[in-house]
C-alpha cells in the first residue's frame, strides 16, 4: 500500500536473476519509498526500515517508532506524515486494530530535528466488526488536495477515510466508507482523471509458498465503486493483475508508486520470498507501465546483447564503419534450381570485420539493421559502479570488444577503444511507462554531478546525439531487440 510523487533524478531498471534491490534489503509490508536530504527511505512492519544512498544498495538503519505493522509514509509540505497500524492483522489472534498517524520534521535519525510527534488515532476496529483496522495507505488528491487512508484485510471490507492534510487527524463527521473486498494491504493514487485501487490479493506470510500478487479497479471517484477491466466490481472480488510471481521471487504485495520524470514511473513492493536470498522477504522495485490507462509492472531490464533501435524510424545504433558486403552465391529468383540442396549462410563475424575499423575513437550513427557486427551491442551491469533507485548502471560495448559507447563534453556520441569505467562510460537504462526506454550517460565530461537530463537522442533518421529528455518525442526512446 504505498505511492508517492516526488520528482528525483535518480531511477529505473534491474541487475541480475533477481529483482529485489543489493545489499541487505530485507522488509516486510514496505512503505512507498521516500526521498529525505538525497537518501531514500521506506518503513516496514516492526519499528525499522531501509535506508539507501543511491537508491541501489540497501541497508537498515531507519527509525519508526510505534511498532505495529505496514505503515505508509508521504511529505507534505515540509514534513512527513507516517500512518500505521498498531495491531489487529491477526497479531494476537484478534482483529480489534488501530490506524494512528504521526509528523516528522526528517527521516533522517542523525538530524538534531529527528523527533516524531505523538500519535493520533484515525481509525478503528473492534474485532468483531467487518473490517480489520490495519495496513493503511495514502493518497494526497493532486486534484483536490484532500487526503484519504485506505485501510483492511481479508478480515471484513477495505475501508476509505478522510484526514485533514495539515494535522494528520480525521476530518470530523466524517464515517468509514467501504470499497472493497478479498484483498489487504491497499493503496490509491491518482493519474489522467482516474483513481485506482490497488489491493494485494492471495496469502502471506508463507515464505516460497506465499501467493501474494497485486490486483487493481478503477473510478471516476475515490469513493469508488472501483471497477477492474471487465467490469467487475472490487467489492465484489474484482481486479485486475499488476504483478504476479516470477523471475526466482514470489508474493509480490504493498504496492507503491515513484513519478521520477514525465514518463518515468517506479513501482516498490515487497516480494514474499527471495529464491536468490534465502527465502527472504526483500524490497522489490519494477518499472511501472501504463496500458490502456490500467498500470502494470514493468520487465527488470538486465542486460544482453542487443540491437539498440530509435523508436523515431526502427533502424539501428551503429559504429560509423564501413558496410562489408557478404559472399553469396547468388541465384536468380525467376530460375531457382530446387534440386540443390538448401543451406544455411553464416553471419559475418566480428574477426572478419574487425581488421577494417579504425584503432581509435569511432563514432556511432543510425542505419538499416542487418545483424552485424557492428550493430551489436553488449550491455552488462558494473557491479562496483553502483547505480539508481531502481538498478545498476550499465556499460555498453561492441559485442565482442571492449569498445564502449561513451558521452563526450559537447554532448555527442562516440565510442573509446577500452571501457575504462568512466562516469561517461556508464548508463542508466529506464523503462518508460508505454515499455520503450531512454538511455543516458551518467555523467557528462565537464559538467558537475550526476547527468539527470539529458540522453541518447535522435535527432536525424540517421544522426544520434544528445539532447534533453522529452517523453513526447519519440527522438527520447529506444528499445533493445535481441
Amino acid at each position: 500500500m504505498k505511492r508517492r510523487l516526488f520528482y528525483t533524478a535518480l531511477l529505473c531498471t534491474a541487475l541480475h536473476n533477481a529483482s529485489a534491490q543489493v545489499g541487505q534489503p530485507y522488509i516486510h509490508d514496505p512503505s512507498t519509498i521516500a526521498e529525505c536530504d538525497g537518501k531514500y527511505y521506506t518503513f516496514g512492519t516492526g519499528s525499522g526500515g531501509l535506508i539507501s544512498a543511491d537508491g541501489w544498495t540497501w541497508k537498515g538503519g531507519a527509525v519508526r517508532p510505534g511498532g505495529g505493522a505496514a505503515p505508509d509514509v508521504m511529505k507534505i509540505g515540509d514534513r512527513y506524515l507516517v500512518v500505521y497500524g498498531a495491531t489487529g492483522g491477526g497479531l494476537g489472534g484478534g482483529h480489534n486494530g488501530r490506524i494512528l498517524t504521526m509528523w516528522n520534521k526528517t527521516l533522517d535519525p542523525q538530524s538534531p530535528d529527528f523527533k516524531y510527534s505523538d500519535p493520533i488515532e484515525v481509525a478503528a476496529s473492534d474485532g468483531l466488526e467487518d473490517n480489520d483496522a490495519i495496513d493503511p495507505g495514502l493518497l494526497l488528491d493532486p486534484s483536490t488536495g484532500r487526503l484519504w487512508v485506505s485501510y483492511g484485510t481479508y478480515f471484513g471490507n477495505i475501508r476509505l477515510i478522510e484526514l485533514d492534510p495539515k494535522t494528520g487527524e480525521r476530518v470530523k463527521g466524517n464515517e468509514p466508507l467501504d470499497i472493497a473486498i478479498d484483498c489487504e494491504a491497499t493503496d490509491l493514487l491518482y493519474r489522467n482523471g482516474w483513481y485506482y485501487l490497488l489491493g494485494t490479493h492471495g496469502t502471506c506470510c508463507d515464505g516460497v509458498n506465499s501467493t501474494y500478487n497485486i490486483v487493481v479497479g478503477r473510478s471516476r471517484s475515490v469513493t469508488g465503486p472501483y471497477i477492474d477491466n471487465v467490469g467487475r466490481d472490487m467489492f465484489h472480488g474484482g481486479g485486475k493483475m499488476v504483478i504476479a510471481a516470477g523471475d526466482r521471487v514470489v508474493g509480490p504485495g504493498h504496492f507503491g508508486r515513484t513519478v521520477i520524470d514525465e514518463g518515468v514511473e517506479v513501482m516498490s513492493c515487497h516480494y514474499e520470498a527471495d529464491f536468490d536470498q534465502s527465502g527472504r522477504s526483500v524490497l522489490g522495485l519494477r518499472p511501472l507501465l501504463w496500458k490502456n490507462n490500467w498500470p502494470v509492472a514493468g520487465e527488470r531490464f538486465k542486460g544482453g546483447t542487443f540491437e539498440i533501435e530509435s523508436e523515431r524510424r526502427g533502424y539501428a545504433l551503429e559504429l560509423a564503419v564501413d558496410f562489408i558486403r557478404m559472399k553469396q552465391e547468388r541465384e536468380a529468383f525467376w530460375r531457382i534450381d530446387t534440386s540443390k540442396p538448401v543451406e544455411k549462410i553464416k553471419s559475418q563475424t566480428l574477426d572478419e570485420v574487425i581488421g577494417t575499423w579504425p584503432k581509435d575513437n569511432i563514432s556511432v550513427r543510425i542505419g538499416d539493421y542487418m545483424f552485424r557486427p557492428h550493430q551489436l551491442w553488449s550491455i552488462t551491469p558494473v557491479a562496483e559502479a553502483g547505480g539508481t533507485l531502481c538498478g545498476p548502471y550499465f556499460k555498453i560495448v561492441i559485442e565482442g570488444t571492449e569498445r564502449a559507447l561513451t558521452a563526450t563534453a559537447d554532448k555527442e556520441l562516440t565510442t573509446v577503444p577500452s571501457f575504462t569505467g568512466a562516469d561517461e562510460q556508464l548508463w542508466r537504462i529506464e523503462q518508460l511507462i508505454d515499455g520503450t526506454f531512454r538511455i543516458m550517460p551518467k555523467a557528462i565530461p565537464g559538467q558537475q554531478g550526476l547527468n539527470t537530463k539529458y540522453v541518447l537522442y535522435s535527432i536525424a533518421d540517421s544522426t544520434p546525439t544528445l539532447a534533453e529528455y522529452d517523453f513526447n518525442s519519440d527522438n527520447s526512446k529506444w528499445n533493445f531487440k535481441d
